[in-house]
């Protein structure tokens, strides 16, 4: 299958919208759910940032009102839209949704169907509803889906065009713009509200699959999913207004604001960076946000252009997916929009939070490669770039084996957990696994039995790995004794709450160069007691910062960070850099900025800089070009550091720049980046 990676120069950006749902009046909706009624304000707000971003053109999704076609408010609301995005700059491109043209021909829905009448007033408002353009080497073919099995002449027409359209520009870039997606987790789901019926449904996937479009976007269903359609890259996008709050059942917390409708964080539109080869979807969330008639957004000044995990160099950080990570859920019949089946679907929005990061590197268990649906996921991200590092307890035997050599093509390092009175046979055996394959294998032990269960008069029988620093010695010489041990790549290390990371980055770089292997880092975000919470996000997030850096800027040294996901009931509770509905969270965009700032470049620890007294929240890191960069941690009190010529400083937690005051930047309690070119 072709990869989806990408490569060359970034040519240029195109932006997608969904779901603006705009009112006949400025403060109204018929809806009940006072979200609905800002969707005007939001959308302005998206109409001005879009403005600032100025990309070549911008496609709109659907559902571009809220009144439907029999509603006697659709042509006010139909007017307001046209006032509105009179002020978008970038040509608009717009697509039918159901509340635009009528909905799919079901028998259950209450709204009217899709009819000729329909689609007639819709032209007189928007335009064709069926089309494709050309803009910049790209074809994009908008659709109308809500017309598929609906049995109108228009129907057929749209078929026999679309197959022509295809054949003839099948040697251009091309890109699909549909309202209702053909599914929203499996191509043989259910039909439900949310997806294209059979039989269309089966004829569009033939279609796609037989002439490769690069990508294609999807609406309506307010949430967002990514999958591949043969070798076509489909996503499905937020909205800018409100979300479709029956699939909060994916998440174990409370559903959020008017009952989930309303959770900010996951509204938002996509900017489409389109490159010699391949794109890169950046999701840009605008939390809500609105803007009043007549106002303009504020100047914010200069950013880090945040990178997305395609984009990104980084891979020696990686991440625990102790949570489920593509976890498939029943969603309760809701009595609005399903009554009569439980739909299944898949929640994505993990994925998500690990592009926003620029993460590519995930520890999974062996169970997700063993897993037929799980290990199709992991395919899917495989294709695009991620890499995934696998850990089993003991030597992988008999089916687990079998799966391992079979997906090998998967697995970037397996982890291997192993009882250390056991070393000298599991080091064998590994030794004729890996002469099967190519994946890199990394050591680990756990508890040993002399290690001390009883610590203050506490009985600790919980389960621990990795080894300690401390061993180093005893492992090198193990290592250089077993006839065997070239087999072992790497070694995991597990640094405790109490290490500062830069600290064991540094052991760990002379720990790897005595032993000939890759030193792994396991940093733990909380201590040995269970019962001991850890739910200081900046103090957690200056952890999780420091750790990159000490990755990224040390050989021979990788790091996984323990904790994605608040860990907020159970045992060794701790906040992540993402909340339970996988929104993001400081620690999110403090390593998000972080790693798109350090990217791409070969980066090293300036030992000499940071001894030399600055501060001990201060880590300095240089390039071959000569850059330096620090990353400056939080403190008690303020740190000054005086602002050199040629410098600039930005807030990782927002990503824009801080002008320096009285030639000094006082900076305390938020994780900052100085960047010096010299």
């Amino acid at each position: 299958m072709k990869k989806t990676k990408i490569s060359g120069d970034h040519l240029f950006t195109f932006a997608v919208i969904a779901d603006t749902h705009m009112n006949q009046s400025e403060d109204f909706s018929s809806s009940p759910y006072p979200c609905n009624a800002l969707a005007n304000a939001r959308t302005r707000h998206v109409i001005a940032e879009l403005n600032g971003i100025k990309p070549e053109f911008v496609v709109h999704l659907g559902d571009i009102i809220n009144p439907v076609p029999e509603l006697p408010t659709y042509e006010d609301a139909a007017n307001h839209f046209k006032t509105l995005v009179a002020d978008l700059e970038a040509p608009l491109h717009v697509v039918p949704g159901n509340h635009d043209i009528g909905d799919k021909p079901v028998s259950w829905a209450p709204a009217g169907r899709i009819n000729d009448e329909h689609i007639a007033l819709y032209e007189s408002h928007f335009g064709p509803h069926y089309f494709s353009f050309d803009s910049n080497g790209l074809h994009i073919i908008v659709l109308n889906t809500p017309l598929m099995n609906s049995g109108l002449a228009a129907e057929a027409e749209q078929r026999e065009w679309l197959e022509q359209d295809l054949e003839a520009n099948k040697g251009k870039r091309t890109f699909l713009a549909l309202h209702y997606p053909p599914f929203v987790s499996n191509a043989d789901e259910s039909s439900s509200y949310d997806n294209i019926d059979e039989p269309a449904r089966s004829w569009f996937i033939d279609i796609v699959k037989k002439y490769k479009p690069e990508g294609m976007f999807c609406g309506h269903v307010h949430n967002f999913w990514y999958d591949l359609v043969g070798e076509t890259e489909m996503y499905i996008l937020p909205s800018t207004a409100f979300v479709r709050h029956d699939y909060s059942e994916f998440f174990r917390i409370e559903p959020g604001d008017q009952y989930g409708r309303n959770d900010e964080a996951k509204l938002g539109y996509f900017i489409v960076r389109v490159y010699e080869h391949g794109h890169v979807i950046e999701n840009v969330r605008t939390y809500g946000r609105t803007l009043a008639e007549g106002k303009a957004l504020a100047d914010n000044g200069k950013k880090i252009e945040r990178l997305q995990s395609k984009e990104t160099s980084v891979t020696c950080v990686g991440l625990d997916m102790r949570q489920p990570w593509a976890e498939e859920l029943e969603i309760t019949a809701s009595g609005a929009l399903e009554e009569f089946e439980r739909k299944l679907a898949r929640n994505d929005y993990p994925v998500l939070a690990l592009w926003e990061i620029g993460l590519r590197r995930l520890r999974v268990p062996i169970q997700d490669l063993t897993n037929d649906r799980i290990r199709g996921r992991m395919e899917i991200l495989a294709i695009g770039g991620h890499q995934f590092q696998v850990y089993c307890y003991g030597v992988p035997e008999g089916a687990l084996a079998a799966c391992l050599l079979e997906h090998s093509h998967l697995v970037d390092i397996v982890e291997i957990v192993i009882g250390w009175d056991t070393a000298d046979d599991a080091v064998n055996q590994i030794a004729k696994l890996k002469e099967q394959v190519d994946f890199r294998v990394y050591l680990s032990r756990v508890n040993r039995k002399d290690a001390a269960k009883h610590t203050g008069g506490k009985y600790n029988h919980f389960i621990s790995h990795g080894f300690t620093l401390a061993e180093v010695d005893e492992l090198s010489t193990f290592f250089a004794s077993h006839p065997t041990s070239d087999a072992i790549d790497g070694t995991m290390f597990a640094i405790p709450r109490t290490v500062l990371p830069r600290t064991a980055a540094s052991e760990a770089a002379i720990a790897s160069k005595k032993m000939g292997k890759t030193a792994c880092l396991y940093i733990r975000s909380n201590s040995s007691s269970p019962a001991e919470g850890f739910n200081d996000d900046v103090v957690n997030s200056a952890r999780a910062a420091e750790a990159v850096v000490a990755a990224i800027g040390t050989d021979n040294v990788d790091i996984i960070l323990d904790t994605f996901a608040d860990t907020d009931r159970g045992y060794f509770a701790r906040t992540g850099l993402v909340d339970r509905r996988f929104n993001p969270k400081i620690g999110s965009h403090i390593l998000g900025n972080l790693i798109s700032h350090l990217s791409g470049e070969d980066w090293s620890i300036d030992q000499a800089s940071n001894d030399d007294g600055i501060s001990e929240h201060v880590i300095v890191m240089t390039n071959k070009k000569g850059e330096t960069s620090s990353l400056v941690l939080p403190a008690e009190t303020a740190v000054t550091l005086k602002a050199e010529d040629g410098q600039v400083c930005y807030d990782l937690t927002t990503g824009e720049m801080i002008p320096a005051k009285s030639n000094a930047y006082t900076l305390k309690a938020i994780a900052l980046l100085i960047t010096e070119n010299k």
